[in-house]
């Protein structure tokens, strides 16, 4: 007896593992930089150079690109930028991981500090996140007929599963190359101070076998004009790009997760010749996942009329898309400057979402987390013109998710900064606004006992003379058509006919004629 099984895909992560550590060295200052007289700000990314599953584990090379701005100890104060990297080679154990299988490795900078040693030597500690999973789609297979059953004489029970699969899981990039010129009215560009590329608000929308792409880019630079004075620019650019997705359409649920990878910001001359242009070049980062609805009748019971079936059961794991939901939460808070120093004017300020933690709620997900916001201002002194404020804002919200019992099945949180502004209030208050995104799948987990295999027996002549040739069956509480035939070896399609019936509903307490041999 062939069993005619059909795969359905389902997400699945199959091994997972997490690696914390610390970075530490002591760097001395290129000679061609002058000496530093106090730290202003600090800003470190970490680049994956090579992944590579083995056994039991992943082994990563890497390094963490990092960036000083500092005060010189020149007359006045002048702002220098010192660039960095540490390199790094670990392997993060992952159980059960195998050489072939697909990772995704993603570094996280959870902490960063530089102080200095002397004038000319650093001290930068770093700890590190790199967290490691193999993800793939798992196939379930599930019986939906039976070869020749018609003429065998078997009866087959199917039943209507409903289902969400996933059609397609996969990691892709967008590489973003634009040429940025100043305005008229700024000066041309001697060098860069500070710089800093970021990812605004981002939308994903499916279309047919293409995924749309559209977002914003913030870019700020602080820059030294040729004739030594710092100056600020920013800009934001629209940034769109359209991504294959074979077998995809609008219509099905779309769950887009990303990250800026790396990313490089130079000056360059303009088509005179001048230094008026940056040059930017990126890389994102993108895990794309597309589910739909599906509906398949599947196989759960079968008995033959001619002859025993011997039954083999299976439990299959099902999911149901319950949402794919996206909120966002405005979180502000005025700071206040703790070092008794004054501000004359807010130059820049930037943040980072820390650790996300995330928490069932009736509905919904409780998020936590906090802001880290370092803001880049004027002092109005003479031997130190900046200075940073640094501060942790803490935030909640709940993810509304209707329908959510706390059961279900949710993906890790993506939480995105969108939007950051930072307002001078007074010598020595600032108000800070953020607007924070956040994007879920949430996923509802069911089993389903299915059949997994029958085999055809001879029948057993004792039982089959102990069956009466007719009989009158009163319907029983939790009985259906389907208990009727199977008791007595009789068709489906005998009994609905014998009794007139128009399909296949019975009552308890309903009599029914059954003749066997039809």
């Amino acid at each position: 007896m062939e069993l005619l099984k059909q795969n359905i895909h389902r997400n699945g992560v199959k091994h997972e593992g997490e690696l914390q550590l610390t970075l530490e060295e002591d760097v001395n200052l290129p000679e061609t930089k002058p000496d530093v007289s106090t730290i202003c700000m600090e800003k470190g990314q970490i680049v994956l150079e090579e992944v590579r599953p083995i056994a039991d584990a992943v082994s990563v090379k890497g390094r963490l690109v990092f960036s000083v701005l500092y005060h010189t100890q020149e007359y006045g104060g002048r702002l220098e930028c010192m660039e960095g990297k540490l390199p790094f080679e670990e392997k993060i154990r992952v159980d059960g991981l195998l050489p072939m299988d697909q990772v995704c490795v993603t570094g996280k900078v959870e902490d960063l500090t530089v102080t200095m040693i002397n004038s000319r030597k650093l001290s930068v500690q770093s700890v590190v996140t790199l967290k490691a999973a193999s993800e793939g789609i798992q196939d379930e297979e599930v019986p939906v007929g039976i070869a020749g059953a018609e003429q065998m004489g078997i009866q087959i029970h199917q039943v209507p599963m409903e289902f969400t699969e996933i059609c397609m899981c996969k990691k892709d990039v967008i590489r973003v190359k634009e040429e940025i010129s100043l305005p008229g009215g700024y000066p041309n560009i001697s060098r860069i101070l500070w710089k800093s590329v970021e990812l605004g608000e981002m939308n994903f929308r499916l279309g047919e076998e293409k995924t749309y792409v559209q977002g914003e880019v913030r870019i700020f630079v602080l820059y030294e004009g040729e004739d030594g004075t710092p100056q600020i620019y920013e800009t934001v650019t629209e940034e769109s790009a359209e991504l294959a997705c074979s077998g995809c359409f609008e219509g099905m649920a779309l769950d887009v997760r990303y990250g800026i990878s790396q990313w490089e910001l130079a000056p360059r001359p303009d088509v005179d010749g001048e230094m008026r242009d940056f040059g930017l070049e990126m890389t994102i980062d993108l895990k794309i996942c597309v589910y739909d609805d599906k509906k398949l009748d599947v196989v759960t019971d079968v008995y033959g009329v001619r002859q025993e079936i011997e039954e083999e059961k299976k439990t299959v794991g099902v999911s149901h898309l319950l949402r794919s939901v996206t909120g966002k939460t405005k979180v502000a808070n005025h700071l206040k400057l703790d070092s008794g120093e004054k501000l004359a004017q807010v130059v820049h300020g930037e943040a980072e979402l820390g650790p996300v933690m995330q928490e069932a709620a009736e509905n919904g997900l409780t998020i936590r987390g906090s802001l880290c916001v370092k803001i880049l201002y004027v002092t109005g002194e003479d031997d130190k013109p900046y200075g940073c404020l640094r501060k942790i804002i803490p935030f909640e919200y709940v993810l509304e998710i209707p329908g959510m019992t706390g059961e279900e099945n949710t993906e890790q949180v993506q939480a995105d900064l969108e939007q950051l502004s930072v307002t001078m209030l007074d010598e020595e208050e600032v108000d800070v606004k953020a607007i924070l995104c956040f994007t879920c799948v949430c996923l509802r987990e069911e089993e389903a006992e299915v059949l997994e295999d029958a085999i055809e027996m001879p029948m057993d002549p004792e039982k089959m003379a102990n069956l009466p040739s007719m009989a009158i069956y009163m319907v029983r509480p939790g009985e259906g058509l389907w208990d009727v035939g199977k008791r007595y070896y009789v068709p489906i399609q005998s009994l609905m006919d014998f009794n007139e019936l128009p399909n296949e509903e019975v009552r308890p307490g309903q009599k029914l004629f059954v003749v066997r041999g039809n």
